[in-house]
């Protein structure tokens, strides 16, 4: 029963951030912004929801009778896993969608000057929180300067995401929202006033399909003895960050690499510097072999990423070594003799 109840919430998650999605795009169109700012912003963090939403509920409004230990697990598996899903398996995917279309030789074309920032910050961002990980008990006055940096980090990101947006437009990297308004369906106008409705709607049923797979979690870590923290690195990123994979291969495929790689790379920035400042204040934030697998996987491919960039175009055989790390670590934290995923 526990499955099929974890199956459904996924859905539910995935239709609130599906109606969330298509809301941010109509905004995008109707604001008149680039595409470089309703990716990597607008629909990054509104795909990135779902993942955002199950540290919150865990670490910010958990009660004391639900377990202080799974619910700290369940955050920081949350909390890390997204960026780790991110930077691999999500990158793999869209290779693999392009790969007969375009060879394994073939090239990606995101607007250059955007995936560069978006990487940046990333690293920037989760560096600093992976060495946060090893601060001393006795330093915690350094925790609270690092949330501080991570905090301030985003606003900065954004101000130069949109400070580029206006040069992007004129260069014809505009937004076109493609698919109608989903309310639009109940023949209410495309306007303003409906677009935030819609909004207001998928992140309602976001926060309510959350929450049931916070419990869900917990639920199936006590019946199958695997710790909070393995399922919630695992399972949570792959059901709540099913929109921004789909959206992400939906327009790969249709040749619109901007959007495809800004919501993704746009996602592993908010995530890598808000919610980490989150899990350093509120959870013990300890380097144990789970984790520190995590974050090196993903420090890792990321800094792959950015490299490619480096030597010219990113090629679509460059992304698959971004699954195999996602896969490597699955088979490494999940085998028999595999790390202890429990929090110190």
């Amino acid at each position: 029963m526990i499955y099929v109840e974890l199956t459904l919430l996924a859905i539910l998650i995935l239709i609130a951030a599906l109606i969330f999605t298509n809301a941010l795009e109509h905004l995008g169109a109707r604001i008149g912004i680039s595409e470089g700012v309703t990716g990597s912003v607008f629909a990054a963090v509104g795909t990135a929801m779902p993942e955002t939403m199950i540290p919150i509920l865990a670490l910010v409004f958990g009660s004391a009778s639900e377990g202080e230990t799974a619910r700290q697990a369940i955050g920081v598996g949350a909390i890390l896993g997204a960026p780790l899903l991110l930077s691999t398996l999500a990158m793999f995917l869209m290779a693999v969608a392009v790969v007969f279309s375009r060879k394994p030789t073939g090239i990606f074309e995101p607007e250059s000057s955007g995936l560069r920032r978006d990487l940046n910050f990333f690293l920037i961002a989760f560096g600093v929180a992976t060495a946060a990980l090893f601060m001393p008990h006795s330093m915690r006055w350094l925790d609270f300067v690092i949330c501080a940096f991570l905090v301030t980090l985003y606003p900065v990101y954004i101000w130069r995401t949109v400070r580029a947006s206006s040069a992007l437009v004129e260069g014809g990297h505009g937004t076109e929202a493609h698919n109608p308004l989903l309310l639009s369906r109940l023949a209410l106008p495309t306007n303003m006033p409906v677009i935030l409705v819609q909004v207001a709607i998928g992140l309602a049923v976001l926060v309510v399909g959350v929450e049931g797979f916070i419990h869900s979690i917990e639920s199936l870590s006590n019946r199958l003895g695997i710790s909070a923290l393995i399922l919630s690195l695992l399972i949570a990123p792959l059901a709540s960050e099913l929109p921004e994979q789909v959206n992400s291969i939906l327009w790969v495929r249709r040749k619109r690499d901007t959007l495809a790689f800004g919501n993704v790379t746009g996602a592993m920035v908010f995530q890598g510097s808000l919610l980490p400042a989150l899990g350093i204040l509120m959870t013990p934030w300890q380097p144990t072999p789970a984790i520190l697998g995590s974050v090196i996987a993903t420090l890792f491919a990321a800094a792959w990423l950015r490299l490619m960039l480096m030597r010219g175009y990113l090629r679509v055989w460059q992304l698959v070594l971004n699954g195999t790390l996602y896969a490597g670590y699955i088979v490494t934290v999940l085998a028999p003799s595999g790390w202890n995923g429990q929090m110190g």
